[in-house]
């Protein structure tokens, strides 16, 4: 077997997406649903306006939540399911030279799909443990009838059994296309269709270390060098940098929605005690540190793994080890703190809204403006652990042995 199951449960980063997202899905189509069945009973006007809030409140979630993280799950599925064919490729072209052929292969991939199992049934459970004490705050006034939690089949079909198939299909499928590539190449170690292909190789002349920047285009090979250690190696260093992000894209996507997870979250959560429940706030909170987090860890490591070779061969030139960290994180940071400017705005336009239009007719709903003092404080506290982080893995390259590069 080509992929056995203890790969696909190392796509622990769909899991906890797929989980969160199930999560407070479950929640508030669960909340909707029940809410739902007990329209003929609510009796004020007051009531009526909270039930109406109540449901637009649902959906908005559902949708907003739910969509922008099923898009981020097809997106870290793809990049895995490539991420495996390419640290596979001699293997998988020695078995298509056996006969075996693209669509048979790619039928193996299905079992990437458990690692959505496992994480949407997670996040179903964990939404039933929660549910009774999450009906209670929504109904806080009691203005509402009292609803008990029901269970609802059709829910556990569409956000478990559902997305488990569909994720399955769409890995067979996007491995079957990338699997469309001549035996040779494969085995070869090559990607077609390459349009140009950046390769760092290092060289010493005499006393002094050259750097030699390599670029591949349809088989032409240019090449342009950089003495160490003096100041023309910048450009070297800046366009290491520019390597490691156009041949990583998706893990720039990775690091801003990192980024936007962060900001988001915290501060809406901490926005969220005035507006609704302390549970609420803190449910947002622990949901945006663990997709910030488990999102950043698995973009910066892929990161390192990719780029062990050009950080031994560096250090091995005499390079320092900040030079390595800047050359191979630097590039990324940009794109950090947009990610959080993009999630502050985010966070306040949401809130605005729901606000100024979904609540507008609730008598106590407190107004709503930007709190720069929420927003220099998660500010704060993003940059201390972002680059508290990149400070640990510029240690961590302290750690890649040297003599890896010298055996290959």
């Amino acid at each position: 077997m080509v992929i056995s199951v203890k790969d696909a449960l190392k796509l622990f980063g769909v899991s906890i997406i797929c989980c969160c997202a199930v999560l407070v899905c479950t929640m508030f189509i669960n909340y909707y649903i029940d809410l739902s069945g007990v329209r003929a009973l609510v009796a004020s006007d007051e009531a009526l306006i909270l039930y109406e809030a109540q449901l637009l409140t649902s959906k908005v979630t559902v949708l907003v939540t739910g969509g922008c993280l099923l898009a981020t799950s097809v997106v870290t599925l793809l990049y895995y399911v490539r991420h495996f064919i390419d640290m596979h490729k001699k293997e998988l072209g020695i078995l298509k030279a056996f006969g075996y052929s693209n669509t048979e292969i790619a039928l193996r991939f299905w079992v990437f799909g458990l690692s959505v199992l496992v994480g949407a049934a997670v996040g179903f459970a964990l939404a039933f443990a929660i549910m009774p004490t999450f009906y209670d705050l929504q109904n806080e006034t009691k203005l509402l009838p009292d609803m008990s939690v029901r269970f609802h089949a059709e829910i556990l079909a569409y956000l478990v059994v559902l997305p488990t198939v569909v994720f399955s299909a769409i890995s067979v499928v996007y491995a079957r296309y990338k699997l469309g590539k001549p035996v040779i190449e494969l085995i070869k170690d090559s990607l077609q269709g390459d349009k140009k292909r950046r390769v760092f190789t290092f060289s010493r002349s005499g006393d002094e270390s050259i750097v030699k920047d390599n670029v591949e285009n349809d088989g032409i090979k240019n090449e342009c060098n950089a003495s160490a250690h003096k100041p023309k190696d910048m450009p070297f260093l800046r366009k290491l940098s520019l390597s490691v992000l156009s041949s990583q894209k998706t893990l720039v996507f990775f690091i801003w929605f990192a980024s936007f997870c962060f900001s988001a979250m915290t501060q809406m959560s901490i926005s969220m005690k005035d507006l609704s429940s302390v549970m609420m706030g803190a449910m947002m909170m622990v949901i945006g540190l663990t997709l910030a987090f488990t999102t950043l860890i698995l973009a910066i490591t892929t990161v390192i793994n990719g780029n062990s070779k050009t950080i031994a061969t560096m250090r091995a030139m005499g390079y320092s080890q900040s030079e390595c960290a800047n050359a191979i994180f630097g590039g990324y940071r940009p794109f950090a703190y947009v990610g959080f400017a993009i999630g502050t705005a985010y966070q306040y336009g949401l809130l605005k809204i729901m606000v100024s239009f979904v609540f507008k007719d609730f008598a106590d709903m407190p107004s709503y403006s930007f709190d720069w003092k929420v927003m220099l404080i998660s500010l704060a506290v993003f940059v201390v652990a972002y680059e508290g982080i990149m400070l640990c893995c510029a240690l961590r390259i302290r750690k890649i042995p040297i003599k890896q590069i010298m055996i290959e």
